[in-house]
């Protein structure tokens, strides 16, 4: 099954740490994701520019709406994303935790809802929104 880990840290918190400790957080990173590449764990991933690039889009009522940033004010934004194939949710969150930035900040494990086709590991979304 599919595994999407969502990283997310504080971007504030990050920059004060300095230079030196992207450099080496982003060497880890690489790393990490080329050993998952090798091992056939990881499909896909990257980092994302800061947050002060983002633009968020909205249709409401049919009009489109675009507004520069993030969708809300957090604590944490969301940094990367790296996209695993686990053979379940225990095996999913092992190998989020070994995650460089899981020391900063924390990584959300979400299962990828297949919507081409249910495969039998699947949740149907009714029973995810707790309706059955």
């Amino acid at each position: 099954m599919n595994y999407l880990c969502l990283v997310y840290y504080s971007e504030a918190a990050m920059q004060e740490r300095g230079d030196d400790h992207w450099q080496n957080l982003n060497k880890e990173c690489q790393s990490y994701s080329g050993g998952l590449q090798e091992s056939g764990v990881m499909l896909d991933g990257s980092a994302l520019q800061p947050v002060s690039t983002a633009t968020t889009v909205r249709v409401r009522d049919g009009q489109v709406s675009v507004t520069d940033g993030p969708f809300a004010e957090t604590k944490e934004q969301l940094a990367g994303f790296y996209l695993i194939e686990a053979r379940d949710l225990n095996d999913a969150i092992r190998v989020a935790s070994k995650i460089p930035p899981a020391r900063y900040g924390s990584i959300e494990v979400r299962p990828v809802r297949d919507i081409y086709g249910e495969s039998s590991d699947a949740v149907p979304y009714a029973e995810a929104l707790g309706r059955r």
